[in-house]
């Protein structure tokens, strides 16, 4: 993880990183569409988890962009770590996000002028759309454990419970506000912020780091930030297409660790067994549905 460091060691400079694996042509359109989205100078880190695709390879021939081997799939959060570390330290700002989304014209723009309006923002996040013009709900409040345990036991199976919806309720998509957390698919994160919680935490291999983060900042006197005028698109899934039974599992097993993290002590150890038993028979289940289609 990263150190500590006074906010004011910083510069003002601007950076992307990118967590790659295997991305395939959706890198190229990743990059053709990011000068669009600032007037400002910036550079590309791909941190890469282990690509055989040679899509990052080809990527790293365009100026400005570096790419950074892993030697491993690390997971997205431990990737993200390593490349904001190869950041020096003129960089204060740093956009965390998928391979796989396409930049509207002046998005990160935006978001940049949304933390002048913000001082105390540690994280913001843009509006994102779905392919088909959908808007995704990107901010939300925090899960707690009636509403995480809920959702993630009913939302496979009744996906309009009311956990589910009051885990997804956006109170409003074209108000900028504060959320408990924002999609990890684009964030634009100070980096003296991102240092105070010492990074993403690794041992989230694949989801809820983006919720363990937001809540995080949130507990060290940050404010995630939503900024619907910036928008962007996120194609989504092209990574994880041909592995989604290793997915689900992975979402159940992260959803536990953050659900777990926050009920520690020996007191609540029968509610972790309780939580743990639910959340793998779940992922089993639905695993096996998956696998039929």
């Amino acid at each position: 993880m990263a150190p500590v460091r006074d906010s004011q060691s910083y510069g003002e400079g601007l950076a992307v990183v990118t967590v790659t694996y295997s991305p395939g042509e959706t890198l190229d359109r990743f990059l053709d569409t990011l000068p669009k989205a600032t007037d400002r100078q910036l550079s590309v880190i791909l941190a890469d988890n282990g690509s055989t695709d040679g899509a990052p390879e080809r990527a790293a021939r365009r100026s400005g962009v570096e790419l950074t081997r892993m030697g491993a799939n690390l997971g997205y959060g431990s990737a993200a770590n390593r490349g904001i570390a190869e950041l020096g330290d003129d960089i204060g700002w740093v956009v965390v996000s998928n391979p796989d989304v396409e930049w509207s014209a002046g998005s990160l723009d935006e978001l940049l002028a949304a933390t002048e309006r913000w001082p105390r923002g540690g994280a913001f996040g843009p509006l994102i759309r779905e392919p088909d013009g959908a808007v995704y709900p990107s901010a939300r409040s925090l899960p707690s454990l009636g509403r995480g345990a809920g959702h993630a036991l009913l939302g496979g199976v009744w996906p309009d419970n009311p956990f589910s919806r009051a885990y997804r309720r956006s109170t409003d998509s074209s108000a900028e506000r504060t959320a408990g957390w924002l999609s990890g698919s684009c964030l634009l994160l100070r980096r003296a912020a991102l240092d105070s919680v010492t990074g993403f935490d690794p041992r989230y291999f694949m989801y809820f780091e983006d919720v363990d983060l937001g809540d995080r900042l949130g507990r060290a006197g940050w404010l995630n930030v939503y900024v619907p005028s910036s928008e962007i698109t996120h194609i989504g899934g092209h990574a994880t297409s041909g592995s989604s039974g290793r997915m689900l599992v992975e979402h159940h097993r992260s959803a536990y660790r953050y659900l777990a993290d926050r009920h520690p002590g020996p007191s609540r150890a029968p509610l972790r067994l309780a939580l743990r038993a639910a959340l793998g028979t779940r992922a089993r289940v639905v695993s096996r549905n998956a696998e039929r289609f």
